[in-house]
């Protein structure tokens, strides 16, 4: 299926990209108009951009009905400040009541029933029930086009940051499964990342990986592993040497495998790539 932006009406556009570009993280956005009305609304055209200035960035569309703009892009543009509250799982149901179109005016911390704490450095207030509130100075409003659908880049430099010690693990730092975090997909869809829905790939960062085409192809080709089961192996910084594989295959746990076949042999390597041992998968696929 090839799809050309130009060819298709805006919404069906949008289903389509929001689908593919999910899941997206959800800036709950609280703002105040020059008259010091409060507005507090959802985006999932968001996220991180820079640490050093920190920069967030969110964009409030034009609506595709009518090019109206949204009355978060209309405070900002009178009140430079916002805060950006994350919003976890707990929330997630008032926070979609909050997106309502309610009059020019409204505050949404009442229609939604969350409660508002007065921020340090900035005059819109936080939401009390976020587990993580980012008070924010807007540096700069980009916008994309004149058109319904438009987008207006909102560029925000964090000032203060406040975090519900809750959501700490041991070591002080933020726990996936406590933050609780949602995220917007396509259509209705959410996601929540936490639970079964976290795991963990660990990164090369400065370590230098052998590369996928340094895997023999008896290993690229088997019908056992998978592409992340060889991204996987290709993480690995040296293959083990020959002493070492001969030593593993020594084992009774490798010679029952490899008795039955190669693919018995893969589905061994597999339970060890599942652990985290890539080491020892390399010393069961390789030949001794």
């Amino acid at each position: 299926m090839i799809i050309d932006p130009k060819e298709l009406p805006t919404p069906k556009l949008q289903a389509y990209i929001q689908g593919a570009v999910s899941p997206r993280p959800i800036a709950f956005v609280s703002s105040i108009d020059k008259e010091g009305n409060v507005n507090l609304s959802p985006f999932s055209f968001f996220n991180l951009f820079s640490m050093n200035p920190p920069i967030l960035i969110f964009s409030p569309s034009r609506r595709v009905r009518d090019n109206s703009t949204k009355h978060t892009l209309q405070n900002v543009l009178e009140m430079p400040e916002v805060v950006i509250n994350i919003v976890s799982y707990r929330m997630v149901e008032q926070t979609s009541l909050a997106s309502c179109e309610f009059p020019k005016g409204t505050n949404e911390f009442i229609k939604s029933g969350f409660t508002e704490i007065n921020s340090q450095l900035v005059k819109p207030p936080r939401v009390g029930e976020a587990p993580v509130s980012f008070e924010c100075k807007v540096n700069q409003v980009i916008p994309l086009g004149e058109q319904g659908g438009a987008g207006n880049l909102i560029v925000c430099e964090v000032l203060l940051i406040h975090i519900n010690k809750k959501i700490l693990d041991s070591e002080g730092f933020i726990d996936p499964h406590r933050i609780d975090a949602v995220a917007r997909m396509g259509q209705d869809y959410y996601c929540r990342a936490s639970g079964e829905n976290v795991f963990v790939v660990p990164k090369p960062n400065v370590k230098i990986g052998i590369g996928f085409d340094q895997i023999p192809t008896s290993i690229k080709n088997s019908s056992i592993l998978t592409g992340n089961d060889l991204g996987r192996l290709g993480n690995i910084e040296r293959l083990p040497s020959q002493e070492e594989v001969k030593i593993f295959q020594s084992t009774k746990i490798w010679q029952t495998a490899a008795v039955k076949g190669i693919e018995e042999t893969h589905r061994l390597a597999k339970t060890y790539l599942e652990a985290g041992n890539v080491e020892d998968a390399w010393k069961i696929l390789l030949p001794g």
